[in-house]
């Protein structure tokens, strides 16, 4: 389960822990400062919780305003559409309103391999650079079709994991 903190920007206020958007609502709305007025503003940190959420939260930098499609994404998303979001958004600069878009809006390729070459061979194997006969597989230089790809592909670490992405 995912735990958050809301710190108050109110430096005479204290914050709280939370694992719902319900929770935020109800701690939020009855929390008041040393002298009785209520606390509106938060920052949001991430404190527990899968550290797949925890690349998303930093990559979508969650604001209060935020929470509800937060705690949305982490419990009806698959690992996969995190990681798109958060290559895209975190890595390739682009923009996304959690509460209001969906991960299937981005075009990415995602490949879970370590070196370019390693993608190359996978290509090779797949037939997309045409019928090679096995007898000439020993003769592919890789290496080269790898530095090819990297003009096309980027590399990225999410989660611990090594990928090839491109995002179109």
């Amino acid at each position: 389960m995912t735990t958050l903190y809301a710190q108050p920007y109110d430096i005479s206020a204290g914050g709280f822990y939370f694992k719902s958007k319900e929770e935020y609502s109800l701690k939020s709305k009855s929390l008041v400062n040393d002298y009785g007025q209520p606390v509106e503003e938060f920052e949001m940190q991430f404190i527990d919780g899968d550290s797949l959420d925890c690349a998303l939260f930093a990559a979508l930098d969650v604001h209060q305003g935020d929470i509800e499609g937060y705690f949305q994404a982490v419990e009806e998303w698959d690992d996969t559409d995190k990681i798109k979001v958060i290559i895209a958004v975190g890595e390739a600069g682009y923009r996304f309103n959690i509460s209001k878009d969906s991960p299937d809006r981005f075009d990415v390729e995602l490949y879970e391999c370590v070196r370019m070459s390693d993608l190359a061979e996978q290509f090779v194997a797949e037939g997309l650079y045409g019928v090679i006969p096995e007898t000439l597989r020993n003769y592919i230089d890789y290496e080269a079709i790898g530095r090819d790809l990297s003009m096309d592909y980027a590399q990225v670490t999410v989660d611990g994991t090594p990928y090839i992405y491109r995002c179109a």
